[in-house]
């Protein structure tokens, strides 16, 4: 099933969980995926490590330079989405910047992409003009749906085009600051989040950035089809066994 209907099938408190492919060891992927897939999540994001992030905060950005220095290429990458599509049919979505696919070469990236079983994408520094003028046929060809981010200061004419293009879901960033950001949800993302909400969107919308904990979750469920961890769980990572890790993180989650 790929992304957009396993959203729609579920209809709410959607589950997305970002982990850093190669993090923390370069073998850790499989065992993350599959352990993440057992423990009942909806999604994952699989973040490609890169030198360079823009919208990463301090806990990815530092995952990202582990998993470089262990060695994670995009090849390898692919070469674990595809082994742990042998136990697990959670749509994995990978998160990574546009310099990525150019230097891979954008048609061989997306093919490379769709055989290891990744079914969709965020390039959050992708124009969404040469998004549809350039690749948005290509990214059909294989089968890739596709997320664009808006934020507070979005205007209503770019949400209304993210809604348009997104195929998979609008990521809704909750706040204009970089990911890991921790505290609960103030009354004015609120605002934003039911603006974004009685705007009646086609696109079912995620809140990701600042979603740590059970209370945030639950909050931005109430305003989207559901929500997007990334820095909390990449924390919860480093603490003693792995496997358990993510059971006691997603458990404290739902």
């Amino acid at each position: 099933m790929n992304i957009r209907n396993t959203i729609d099938q579920k209809g709410k408190e959607i589950l997305n969980v970002y982990c850093t492919a190669g993090y923390p060891h370069l073998d850790s992927t499989v065992t993350v995926l599959k352990s993440l897939s057992e423990e009942g999540v909806d999604l994952i994001e699989l973040g490609m490590p890169y030198s360079d992030p823009l919208a990463d905060g301090e806990t990815i950005q530092k995952s990202s330079q582990v998993a470089l220095q262990n060695g994670l290429t995009l090849n390898i990458l692919f070469e674990q989405v595809k082994e742990a599509r042998q136990h697990t049919q959670v749509p994995i979505i990978a998160m990574g910047y546009y310099n990525q696919m150019l230097q891979y070469g954008v048609e061989k990236f997306l093919s490379k992409a769709h055989q290891s079983g990744i079914q969709g994408m965020i390039i959050p520094d992708l124009p969404m003009d040469i998004y549809e003028k350039k690749y948005a046929n290509l990214f059909q060809e294989y089968n890739m749906e596709i997320s664009f981010l808006i934020t507070p200061l979005t205007s209503d004419e770019r949400i209304k085009q993210a809604d348009r293009l997104s195929s998979a879901f609008i990521y809704v960033v909750s706040q204009t600051s970089i990911t890991g950001k921790k505290g609960e949800i103030q009354l004015h993302q609120k605002e934003y989040f039911e603006r974004i909400a009685q705007m009646n969107l086609h696109s079912p919308r995620l809140i990701g950035f600042g979603i740590h904990d059970k209370t945030t979750y639950n909050t931005a469920c109430k305003y989207s089809h559901g929500a997007i961890i990334g820095s909390a769980f990449i924390r919860a990572l480093s603490e003693g066994d792995m496997e358990a890790s993510i059971s006691n993180f997603i458990t404290s989650i739902r």
